[in-house]
């Protein structure tokens, strides 16, 4: 199990897969997101270059509350380049995926020893890449019109744009005190 103050994460379990689905489907994730259906999370659960955990708060003095769920790739990659394949939280904020992603950072970092953590995120999801960016992920790229997206039966594409963070960058921040190493 990974905690921070706010948050803990732990091995998604296949009980926990009717949850994983019915996130990925709420509203208000789909347009950020493109789904998997409940086989293709089980194979991320059994998957050795996986790891598929439920974000659970923890908040004094209550049981621990599911708030979302995470999925990193790339876990056994031999370049040491980790993928933030998928994160999604319910509900929206609250800093949780701030949180959220500080704890995903240092256990890439620390405890998978990635060299590179990286991740891609729609155009349009401009919440999450403001905070990829204050969180110090770097552009690298986009891949234009790379998705297709139907929100609100608005059909179309978007761009991808690809995002990281080095071991010595993020080693960086911890000594100013942006991360807890």
């Amino acid at each position: 199990m990974t905690d921070s103050p706010r948050i803990h994460l732990r091995p998604t379990m296949l009980s926990d897969l009717d949850y994983v689905v019915s996130v990925e489907q709420d509203a208000v994730n789909r347009p950020f997101i493109t789904p998997w259906d409940r086989v293709q999370h089980e194979g991320a659960l059994r998957f050795p270059d996986s790891r598929h955990f439920i974000i659970e708060t923890c908040e004094q003095g209550q049981a621990a509350q599911r708030a979302g769920y995470v999925i990193f790739q790339g876990c056994r990659n031999p370049h040491g380049s980790v993928e933030l394949k998928r994160i999604v939280l319910m509900p929206k904020g609250q800093g949780l995926g701030r949180a959220c992603v500080r704890l995903l950072k240092k256990l890439a970092f620390t405890q998978l020893h990635a060299h590179r953590l990286w991740l891609d995120v729609k155009a349009l999801n401009q919440r999450a890449l403001k905070l990829y960016q204050t969180e110090g992920f770097v552009e690298e790229g986009r891949l234009r019109e790379s998705v297709r997206v139907n929100i609100e039966g608005a059909d179309g594409y978007d761009s991808l744009i690809v995002m990281s963070m080095l071991d010595r960058e993020y080693q960086a921040r911890v000594a100013l005190g942006e991360e807890q190493g």
